[in-house]
């Protein structure tokens, strides 16, 4: 339940800075864009939307309080680059190569060290858009380690494939461990962060009130990776060498949406009242 009770502004553009996921975004495109040549541009492109967000949150939502992943966002690409101006030319290069690793460790790091002390860093923001209330329910508390606890491991499984590129294939740039498996990973823990509190509020209310809605199926939450395996497949068919793996992809991509959005269409739709029993 969104009110003006804690001293931030409501509305469309204060929804979208109070979501964790715009605390991540810079370590996103800082994770998606470093590589050989273009580390510079990475740290250049993220510090500045580091501080734009920060900027437009203390505009938009004041008297909003300072987070931990606003304080490492600042801390991390600062100190990039600081070191990229400062560092050598064989520094630079490893930093090129190894950059994105580094951010998607940091970040699993304060995902799982922030649940390892009890704040998990997603708790920040969903505290500002509820009922103070529920700041210390089982629920409220729980749903957020879990959250937080999905993008630690999605974080881990970007810095493991770009990882393996480097340290196995020797390959920066392979299109599998440097976009695609970090690609799906985030996009994973962007719709699970939108899905799971949906599912969180349907099971309580039917709990509390034996009616309500059913709770969103499993189908709402891989329809978005269905989506995803036709232009992966499109991908491939272009960049990679294993044409044959490319057109299943994009078979199974298809197949498995249709699938996906026939089962999804079945769920009944929670904010109609004829869903309830």
């Amino acid at each position: 339940m969104r009110t003006k009770a804690y001293g931030t502004a409501t509305g469309p553009a204060a929804g979208f800075l109070e979501n964790p996921v715009v605390g991540m975004a810079p370590w996103i495109l800082f994770s998606l864009l470093v590589g050989p040549g273009r580390f510079e541009i990475a740290v250049g492109v993220a510090l500045a939307a580091v501080v734009t967000l920060i900027v437009l949150s203390r505009l938009v939502n004041r008297g909003t309080s300072w987070k931990l992943l606003e304080v490492a966002d600042v801390v991390f690409f600062a100190a990039l680059a600081v070191i990229g101006a400062l560092a050598s030319e064989g520094t630079l290069r490893w930093l090129e190569t190894y950059a994105g690793e580094v951010a998607s460790i940091t970040l699993a790091v304060i995902a799982f060290g922030s649940m390892a002390v009890g704040m998990p860093f997603t708790i920040q923001y969903a505290r500002e858009q509820v009922d103070p209330a529920l700041w210390h329910t089982p629920g409220f508390v729980r749903t957020n380690y879990v959250i937080t606890g999905v993008w630690g491991l999605a974080f881990l499984v970007a810095a493991l494939a770009g990882a393996y590129g480097d340290l196995v294939l020797h390959n920066p740039n392979n299109i599998w461990t440097g976009w695609i498996i970090p690609i799906l990973a985030i996009v994973a823990a962007l719709k699970f962060t939108v899905w799971y509190p949906d599912v969180v509020r349907a099971r309580a209310t039917r709990e509390a009130t034996g009616q309500g809605p059913e709770p969103p199926r499993l189908a709402g939450l891989l329809l978005p990776l269905a989506g995803l395996l036709v232009p992966i497949g499109i991908a491939v068919l272009i960049f990679d060498d294993m044409w044959w793996l490319g057109v299943a992809l994009i078979v199974a991509g298809s197949l498995l949406t249709k699938s996906l959005q026939s089962q999804n269409r079945a769920a009944p739709d929670p904010s109609d009242p004829r869903g309830t029993p």
